[in-house]
């Protein structure tokens, strides 16, 4: 069973040039995790699966804190999913980088990380 949480979108300030920790750009967040959450089928409970506000909220964290690289960024958070939700089989997060400085025209930078 997975559960599948997509476009966290933040603004943050990543990036190697220097500008970007001035001017910031929009990033997005995806994570799906894969868990046994038969229990929250018959029970109805929260505690019983992962929390969408937990999530969202330790995603937004890590990309408040600088960093050069989103590799970095992703594996911080991945680290944060696995704390806060040890029952996690497996998990994935892709974090996305909009517009990202280059010369010439390129959309977005993509990486995506998976345990």
């Amino acid at each position: 069973m997975k559960i599948l949480i997509n476009d966290i979108e933040c603004y943050a300030y990543h990036g190697c040039m220097e500008e970007e920790g001035k001017i910031g750009q929009r990033f997005s967040v995806d994570l799906e995790l894969e868990m046994d959450f038969t229990k929250a089928l018959n029970s109805d409970e929260l505690g019983d699966t992962a929390d969408y506000v937990v999530l969202h909220d330790l995603v937004r964290e890590e990309m408040a804190i600088r960093s050069k690289l989103i590799e970095h960024v992703a594996g911080r958070i991945m680290k944060r999913v696995k704390a806060a939700y040890p029952e996690v089989l497996k998990s994935k997060v892709a974090v996305t980088k909009y517009n990202p400085p280059v010369n010439g025209q390129l959309g977005k930078a993509v990486v995506i990380i998976e345990e």
